[in-house]
């Protein structure tokens, strides 16, 4: 059986919805209204479809050092995949309605589990609505599983990483954010604005086209190899605000051909909790 491990496509999903094999996981989310994300699963989702909430389900405990969104304990989530019905064999999906903002974070997640089987649904919910399939109101329970990790250490790195990194060590820091808080201006959800010193501006809605589907794979291709600058994919560290736009240029990199880039979950908002860590400005 086929296996999707980057993007899938409205028309395969439908193929798929009623396989028992198959888990659909909306994640839609909104930083400034934290239950709207929620509150629309529940009027509307994909049939079958789970919700995944970002920061009940999709993060960890907030210590006032450690970011806005940290990972949670890996054996914590994994048992909550077990609750859900997801096993080794499972073929998971996610989605959510802007075009995989946070979508890319369980995909990322599951990886780091070693759960090669998910996919994101690419161009989310409008990409779905727009091939003409319908949506549900309707609640869906699974029998539970049981989810065994292997972790997939490597596949993130620590601040004490970052720190002891310079732009001359051959890691290149890639910054997700908007191009406008990169430079420190207009900073509206970390307490303080600018990026950590050497990374390189990256936004990642320049990894769509307007459809909100992603590039092809050999614009990808073209684009990040300009920013890697000839360095190879296990020097790339992506980043962002708070580790979770940086998964959507980590699978781009993927889609691409690029494997093996690494993500910086605590991001800028842990960088930043710490007056003592340097900071950049400007472009």
């Amino acid at each position: 059986m086929k296996r999707f491990t980057t993007l899938i496509g409205a028309t395969d999903l439908a193929q798929h919805l009623h396989d028992t094999h198959w888990r659909v996981f909306d994640c839609s989310f909104d930083l400034v209204h934290l239950h709207a994300g929620e509150l629309a699963y529940r009027e509307a989702h994909i049939p079958g479809a789970l919700y995944a909430h970002l920061e009940r389900d999709l993060s960890g405990p907030l210590t006032g050092r450690n970011g806005r969104h940290p990972l949670p304990d890996p054996a914590r989530f994994a048992a909550k995949l077990g609750e859900w019905g997801v096993g080794s064999d499972t073929q998971v999906v996610a989605y959510d309605d802007v075009a995989g903002t946070y979508a890319v974070r369980l995909w990322w997640m599951l990886r780091w589990l070693g759960h090669e089987a998910v996919a994101v649904l690419d161009g989310g919910l409008n990409a779905w609505e727009a091939a003409g399939h319908g949506l549900t109101d309707a609640e869906s329970q699974y029998s539970h599983a049981i989810f065994k990790p292997r972790l997939r250490e490597e596949m993130a790195v620590d601040v004490r990483f970052v720190e002891s990194q310079s732009p001359q060590d051959g890691v290149r820091l890639l910054d997700a954010r908007n191009a406008q808080r990169f430079r420190g201006e207009n900073e509206t959800l970390d307490p303080v604005g600018g990026h950590i010193p050497g990374a390189v501006n990256r936004f990642f809605k320049d990894n769509l086209e307007p459809s909100g589907r992603f590039k092809p794979a050999e614009v990808l291709q073209a684009e990040y190899r300009q920013l890697m600058d000839g360095r190879d994919a296990t020097e790339i560290v992506h980043s962002c605000g708070s580790g979770v736009t940086a998964c959507h240029n980590l699978l781009a990199m993927e889609v691409a051909g690029l494997p093996g880039s690494r993500l910086y979950p605590g991001s800028w908002s842990e960088w930043c909790a710490d007056p003592a860590r340097p900071i950049a400005s400007g472009s």
